[in-house]
């Protein structure tokens, strides 16, 4: 069958989109060149000429699949309405127990990026990107004096470090937190890092 003529930028968003479909059957350890191209019908050289190693290829097959997930996240925290409630969603909706897609893939990720180089500056980045997006609503919501937080930049971090976890424990291991656990602990965190009761919080939200 022929194959359409794709432009450079659309031939490398189907190279990255097999790529992030062998990462997730495969890993990052055992995925080759090989893999994508068969994935597609390509020539191994193909991939190459556009992503010159497997290292890079990776990379930015990570960096594509979180370009999605971190424009929804700008969205949420862009909406019309209070900096609490801009916040809650985020969070919710980046937990485990919420709709963000990828668990697998960035566990993936970060144990491939202790021995990669290449690909621990693109998830440090991705990870940074996330961490100051919320960072910012935070900020928001301390100037507006809907909270109170000394520190938004820690809170980020904190928040963001207790809801990754969470996300290994059940992606890795089925049924080791309920998700209803896991709503409610991440609530109680938000809540505390932003100076606010469990019921102030929800009350504010609904």
């Amino acid at each position: 069958m022929t194959r359409v003529r794709l432009s450079v930028a659309e031939r490398r968003q189907e190279l990255l989109r097999a790529a992030i479909e062998q990462i997730a059957a495969r890993g990052v350890a055992a995925v080759r060149i090989a893999d994508v191209a068969a994935a597609l019908g390509v020539s191994n050289a193909l991939v190459l000429y556009h992503f010159s190693t497997k290292e890079k290829l990776v990379a930015e097959a990570f960096r594509y699949a979180a370009g999605d997930d971190l424009a929804h996240l700008r969205k949420l925290l862009g909406r019309r309405t209070t900096a609490l409630r801009r916040l809650r969603a985020a969070v919710r909706w980046y937990a485990p127990t919420g709709q963000a897609k990828g668990w697998r893939l960035w566990i993936e990720g970060w144990a491939a990026a202790l021995r990669e180089p290449v690909l621990r500056e693109v998830t440090r980045d991705l990870d940074e990107q996330w961490k100051a997006a919320i960072t910012e609503v935070i900020a928001e919501g301390v100037t507006a004096g809907e909270f109170s937080c000394p520190d938004p930049k820690a809170a980020a971090l904190r928040l963001t470090a207790l809801l990754d976890g969470l996300a290994v424990q059940m992606t890795a291991y089925e049924g080791a937190v309920p998700r209803t656990r896991a709503q409610e602990w991440a609530d109680e965190a938000l809540a505390r890092e932003v100076g606010l009761d469990r019921e102030a919080l929800t009350a504010a939200t609904r």
